[in-house]
């Protein structure tokens, strides 16, 4: 058996083959794209494994091998610890002490999604970037609003009267220019928005986990398909403890025999999870189920109103995990068919 550690970057990577005996066979640098790596594998004799960090852009670098019939292991890049705190760091060093993580079964190693899931996560986040951008071109045209001193009579700005009213606002000449471009800009990402839900409604409008989890209050549909695509399998997690976990919604910890320490949350795992649980636990939906309310309520009176916030987030994630177990989502909130 021989082990390939590859140090994947944008433009070149680097590839060391190592034998059973941690003996060194071969290593070369080459470009980081299909041709060059299938090139570089058809020179190392099977039965081989291979083990990449995950990096930016490792999805089709994880297709290549199962297609070249290569099993993939990808390292947790925070857990790898023999290669942060290294003393000498370049490539081929890199590479190198991959290949010996995983042929000494020592490998930190992460879930490669399959492409399928992979794919629905790339519609499911881009229709979540279009809302925040969306989000930062009207927080545009309210700061104009200030910089005038302008209160509109109508409270929604973006609805059709408080639309007509910015149309007919008379401003100086680049301050109209920047509000109309702003207008064309909010219109173009509204029809974007509305045909990317239009897709995500094709996709998921019949899975059953979306109605097992819009039972649960503050989980509308695309905090949903959010937390479908971002979690994958549910079958990976043994706890739902885990699962706020991997999503980076439990506080860090440092023990020491009696001694216990626990700071702010990790932040580790998927910021788009984590930040869409956030955004549910701070709409008025998330507080409609009574004990979701009171749980709220009492973290904010002894640790204030963000702490609260987070701890509802995690609620809700557990509560996710319980409804995705069950075909019957979760007993607190159980699917009404």
């Amino acid at each position: 058996m021989l082990y390939v550690g590859i140090d994947l970057h944008r433009r070149t990577s680097r590839i060391v083959t190592m034998d059973e005996g941690g003996q060194v066979v071969s290593q070369r640098t080459v470009s980081s794209d299909r041709a060059s790596v299938e090139d570089a594998f058809s020179r190392i004799e099977r039965p081989a494994e291979a083990v990449f960090e995950a990096t930016w852009g490792w999805g089709w670098l994880a297709d290549l091998l199962e297609e070249m019939g290569v099993p993939a292991h990808m390292a947790h890049p925070l857990q790898t610890r023999a290669i942060s705190s290294a003393r000498v760091k370049n490539d081929a060093i890199d590479a190198r002490t991959l290949a010996h993580l995983l042929r000494t079964n020592m490998l930190p190693e992460s879930w490669i999604a399959p492409p399928e899931v992979r794919e629905a996560r790339r519609q499911v986040r881009m229709r979540v970037a279009l809302g925040r951008i969306r989000t930062g071109v009207k927080q545009q045209v309210h700061a104009l609003l200030g910089e005038h001193g302008i209160r509109l009579e109508h409270s929604d700005t973006f609805g059709a009267k408080g639309w007509k009213e910015l149309e007919a606002l008379q401003l100086p000449e680049f301050s109209r220019h920047r509000l109309d471009s702003c207008l064309r800009l909010i219109r173009s990402l509204d029809w974007e928005i509305e045909h990317a839900d239009f897709e995500l409604l094709t996709r998921f409008g019949t899975d059953d986990r979306v109605a097992r989890l819009r039972a649960i209050p503050g989980i509308g549909f695309l905090t949903a398909v959010t937390v479908i695509v971002e979690v994958g399998d549910i079958s990976r997690f043994g706890s739902a403890a885990q699962l706020c976990s991997w999503a980076g919604l439990t506080p860090r910890e440092h023990s020491s025999a009696q001694h216990i320490k626990r700071g702010h949350i990790s932040k580790q795992g998927s910021r788009w999870l984590r930040w869409i649980l956030v955004e549910a636990a701070s709409t008025n939906k998330a507080c409609k189920g009574e004990d979701l309310r009171d749980f709220q309520q009492r973290i904010a009176k002894r640790r204030g109103k963000m702490i609260a916030r987070i701890a509802v987030a995690r609620r809700l994630l557990t509560l996710c995990y319980y409804a995705l177990k069950s075909e019957d989502g979760c007993r607190a909130y159980p699917l009404l068919r």
